[in-house]
């Protein structure tokens, strides 16, 4: 009988792993490798042997941590990174620490880069203490066990525990020093803020901005103390692989507010600085065959009076990187409020962020899509045009906002989105187009749940029938504000965020082949339709200079789907051409030069390549996706 090892798979998450995340390995072939082992200095090479040791040829690459679990003499072994246990674990006298709140009945090593070596001293100490019940690694975390997953789980919790009660009972009261600041509010200018960060920081690749304004990012940032500890830099390296060693301290909002009308010179400065600072740390401390400088800007950023940003390429990752630190927040607190918070040397740092190891986890990440990093604001997401375009979008990498008047659909629709992609990259709002508040609101509300609006697809709108003298002052009205106002209020906000952004952007109507060319009974209709064409046109005239352009796609007879067609509009049309209801759908297929029914996803995939990179250099163009109507070819 064989026994085999199953742990985590690199990169992998507890939180939603599933039976293929993790690494399988004969423990018996595992342990054979101490046999050629050879030393401290060349203890990376032993994860080439990982794979050799697979069990039923598992794709799935084992974590760094491997030996750190298979050479624990135990059948279950857990390994955490509790908030209590690291702070103990970073306090100047951590070791002493330890002993005392655990009575010598749980070991201690000292900080070592997990590997083979350290999985050996691990095995050691548990060889020469039997009686104990769990390891605390130095500035890392806690590793327990057990001989069944209950057990091993019930010595997590009970130290855990030990280790938080400690904590209460000793902390000061202002671990950080005294507040020295005051949570402030200035809406407008904060959203003008997260714009100019996020526009400077997504220059060579787009960013997705996560807020934090939790009790203890509240205390942190306006302590006495927050550039003092905050320079100590994170300890654990699950904490610093994700969130940078340091984080970025900007002056107070009510100093940046000071400076509102030079904000951008302002972040661009700070940002100079730590770009600069970051690419100096790098230089100090690469050997050869270290992995390339990556992205030498900040991850975290924070900000008395306000709270914390983070950013990162996608929004899951931003806010993991929030969370992240968070915990290191909470770490610091405990240390700083009973001892003294130490950070790992800026080497050693160095030697786990830019770790061959953890580059190679890198490098087995899916390639980026289209949209990464992106952020989308669709009206009108409810109906057939809007969520196949928010679903085209989600597939491509993109974060989208997706507003409509209707609130049951567009909840509808939040909840299968949310369901297919994650809740992190689907956020919806109830909007009028017509009120001028309603767009504000929305946009200042996508701003502060994703940092800007890169792409703004214009789609809301319903249809309208009546001949020309029997159309009323009302219908008019309403065309005219659902279609045509409607369309510029959401897109002069939208643009206006985008100048603040400075990097750039796509705003897209979606109009109609009746802008092209007029229908019969449907004037009020198709007028409202063809404003857009000189909207967009006069965006793209106007936003050259911002680098924002400005497309329209036509679409035509798009009944699959189309909250439209369900209304009078398709039995009005049906009159018209003096066909049944029921053959609506196939006299419009056939109008066609291609003979092909126009579906939502076909007008998703227009609305798309204007979106994307492919049109990077069109602006003021149409494209009209109808399967061929001559009588709205443009030229």
């Amino acid at each position: 009988m064989e026994t085999v090892l199953y742990v985590k798979g690199s990169g992998g998450d507890l939180g939603s792993i599933k039976e293929d995340g993790f690494a399988s390995l004969y423990l018996e072939k595992f342990n054979s490798l101490k046999n050629i082992y050879r030393g401290f200095n060349l203890e990376d090479e032993m994860v080439s042997y990982y794979p050799m040791c697979t069990f039923n040829n598992n794709p799935r690459a084992a974590s760094i941590d491997t030996p750190l679990h298979a050479y624990v003499p135990f059948p279950e072994v857990d390994h955490t990174h509790p908030d209590s246990i690291i702070a103990l674990a970073t306090m100047k006298n951590g070791k002493e620490i330890i002993n005392k709140v655990y009575q010598g009945k749980v070991g201690w090593l000292g900080w070592q880069r997990p590997g083979f070596d350290l999985g050996l001293r691990m095995e050691n100490l548990i060889h020469k203490n039997p009686h104990i019940m769990g390891i605390v690694l130095g500035h890392h975390g806690l590793f327990t066990w057990g001989d069944t997953s209950k057990e091993c789980y019930s010595n997590s919790i009970k130290l855990i525990k030990q280790a938080q009660t400690y904590l209460n009972n000793s902390i000061k009261k202002y671990s950080f020093g005294k507040p020295l600041f005051q949570k402030k509010s200035y809406p407008d200018f904060e959203t003008k803020l997260i714009s100019t960060i996020r526009g400077q920081l997504s220059i060579d690749n787009s960013k997705i901005l996560h807020l934090d304004k939790s009790d203890i990012t509240s205390e942190f940032v306006n302590s006495q103390n927050l550039k003092k500890v905050a320079s100590v830099g994170t300890s654990c390296p699950d904490h610093f692989l994700r969130t940078k060693r340091l984080p970025m301290v900007l002056p107070s909002l009510s100093e940046l507010m000071k400076s509102k009308e030079k904000i951008d010179s302002v972040i661009k400065s700070h940002l100079g600085k730590y770009k600069e600072a970051y690419t100096n740390y790098y230089n100090r401390n690469k050997e050869k065959g270290s992995p390339n400088l990556r992205d030498p800007y900040p991850v975290i950023i924070l900000i008395p009076e306000y709270g914390m940003m983070s950013f990162a390429k996608n929004k899951a990752t931003a806010r993991v990187s929030s969370e992240f630190f968070c915990n290191a927040m909470n770490v610091m607190k405990g240390a700083e409020g009973v001892s003294k918070y130490t950070g790992l040397s800026e080497r050693e740092a160095f030697r786990i962020e830019y770790w061959e190891l953890e580059e190679a986890k890198l490098r087995r990440m899916p390639p980026e899509k289209e949209l990464a990093g992106k952020v989308a604001l669709i009206t009108g997401a409810a109906g057939g045009i809007g969520s196949a375009t928010a679903n085209k979008f989600l597939s491509e990498g993109c974060c989208v906002i997706l507003t409509d008047i209707d609130k049951s659909a567009l909840q509808s629709k939040h909840n299968e989105f949310v369901e297919k992609y994650g809740k992190d990259v689907v956020h919806s709002i109830l909007m009028d187009v017509t009120s001028e508040k309603d767009v504000q609101n929305a946009v200042l509300e996508s701003i502060n749940q994703f940092g800007g609006i890169d792409i703004l697809v214009a789609n809301a709108g319903f249809a309208s029938v009546a001949l020309f003298e029997k159309t009323s002052t009302k219908l008019w009205d309403k065309n005219m504000d659902v279609l045509s106002k409607g369309c510029f209020l959401i897109s002069r906000e939208v643009y206006q965020k985008m100048i603040e952004q400075n990097n750039g952007g796509s705003i897209i109507f979606v109009s109609s082949k009746n802008s092209l060319s007029a229908s019969k009974g449907a004037s009020a209709y198709s007028v409202a339709k063809s404003s857009l064409l000189h909207l967009s046109r006069f965006i793209a005239l106007e936003g050259s200079t911002y680098k924002i352009r400005s497309n329209v796609v036509n679409p035509d007879a798009v009944i699959q789907g189309s909250k439209i067609w369900k209304g009078d509009w398709k039995k009005q049309r049906a009159i018209s051409n003096k066909i049944s209801i029921n053959n609506v759908e196939e006299f419009y297929k056939n109008r066609s030069l291609l003979k092909e029914s126009i579906l939502p996803e076909d007008i998703a995939e227009g609305i798309y390549f204007f979106a994307s990179s492919k049109s990077k250099k069109s602006t003021g163009n149409i494209i009209n996706v109808d399967g061929g109507n001559i009588t709205s070819f443009t030229r």
